[in-house]
């Protein structure tokens, strides 16, 4: 298979701490929860460039998917429309519900992280988090599009490559 090995090598260490249908379904949750936490406080602080107001979650963002596009171009591009949506509705929880919402982004994040620990101590594997954490971070929104192609039965043959070189 002509897949970059910088991807498989990359999908076969995530795969392989992420087998349990119940931890890949708290990553799914917790993952998405986790951003939503973080996008809502970053949509309160922005710049304009040539007239355009560009948040700082809009630039993080952006940051990803430059880097995910060195992984995959096809993934970079879902990820993109994942984070938008996402997005779109933490600026709605940022700017729709007051006092509110500074309680809200860090709920989100508590939430979403025991998902994720709960999920691991079900597959009864060690999360990345605690030994990469920055990698974790960088990661995890790419695996949550990876897994949804997997869900969907797309791009079977990489799937296929990943769980051949977990079970060696």
């Amino acid at each position: 298979m002509a897949t970059d090995k910088k991807l498989i090598n990359m999908l076969t260490e995530y795969a392989a701490a992420h087998q349990h249908p119940i931890n890949i379904l708290m990553h799914m949750i917790g993952i998405p929860t986790i951003m939503l936490g973080i996008f809502i406080p970053l949509t309160w602080f922005s710049f304009e460039i040539y007239n355009i107001q560009i948040s700082l979650a809009e630039l993080i963002i952006f940051g990803f998917f430059v880097f995910y596009v060195s992984l995959d171009i096809l993934f970079a591009f879902v990820f993109l429309i994942f984070a938008f949506l996402i997005l779109f509705l933490a600026k709605i929880l940022g700017n729709n519900l007051g006092d509110f919402s500074l309680y809200i982004g860090p709920l989100f994040l508590i939430v979403g992280y025991i998902g994720q620990f709960i999920g691991h101590g079900i597959e009864k594997s060690k999360p990345v988090l605690i030994k990469h954490p920055i990698q974790a971070h960088l990661a995890a929104p790419f695996f949550i599009v990876v897994e949804l192609f997997k869900i969907l039965g797309l791009r079977g043959r990489l799937f296929d490559e990943v769980q051949s070189r977990i079970k060696n």
